[in-house]
Parts: C-alpha cells; structure tokens; sequence
C-alpha cells in the first residue's frame, strides 16, 4: 500500500493551496483518510479527516471553516483545499490511512499508514 502527499508550497497569508493525496492498494477497501500537520517544534496535530465514501467529515477546530476535505466518487484521491491560510498553518501536512474506515478519527494512533509528507509555508 501507499500514500502519495502532494501540492504544498509557498503561499503569502490569505492564499490557497490544494493537497491531494493517492491511496494505491488498498483494494479491495479503500480506507477513510486523515491529514495531519507538524511544525517545527511542534506536536503532530490532526486537520482533517473523512470515511471511505467522503459522507463523514471533521476538522479541528483551528481549520474549520477554511479547509475543506473531499472526496470525488469514493475515489482513491482525497483533497484538502485550504483557503485564507495563515503563517500558522505552516508545517508539514501528511496524509493518513485508517482501515476503520466507516468512521473519522483524530487519534493519529488510529491511522496504519502514513505518507511521507509535504511542506507548507505560509510567508510574505
């Protein structure tokens, strides 16, 4: 199995960016989804999550409102477009893959499968 996390980069405060992460082997299940993020010095923290078919969502609370996760047709291609970013959304976002898939966590213990990761910077 594999996650693939793509589409960061360099953004000015109150840009967009739009990560998209594969899954690739997870037949014949596919799995609900997670994207975490971890700053420099920071914990690891959870942003957004969805189930397998993309009918449940949830976010924390410091996103809510700014970014929104999907799903297209239960495909094996989760987004998370995140809009009016901030310098604090900085970090590194990872996508994550949890085999309980009817249902969204935040316990990043949860999820079995990790991408390998890509950076975000929010800067003038």
């Amino acid at each position: 199995v594999q996650l693939q996390a793509s589409g960061g980069g360099v953004v000015q405060p109150g840009g967009s960016l739009r990560l998209s992460c594969v899954a690739s082997g997870f037949t014949p299940y596919d799995p609900a989804i997670g994207w975490f993020r971890q700053a420099p010095g920071k914990e690891r923290e959870f942003v957004a999550g969805l189930t397998w078919s993309g009918e449940k969502t949830d976010y924390s609370d410091s996103v809510r409102g700014r970014f929104t996760i999907s799903r297209y047709n239960r495909a094996s291609t989760v987004w998370l477009q995140m809009n009016n970013l901030k310098p604090e959304d900085t970090a590194v976002y990872y996508c994550a893959a949890r085999m309980r898939r009817h249902s969204v966590s935040s316990n990043a213990d949860t999820y079995e499968y990790w991408g390998q990761g890509t950076q975000v910077t929010v800067s003038s």
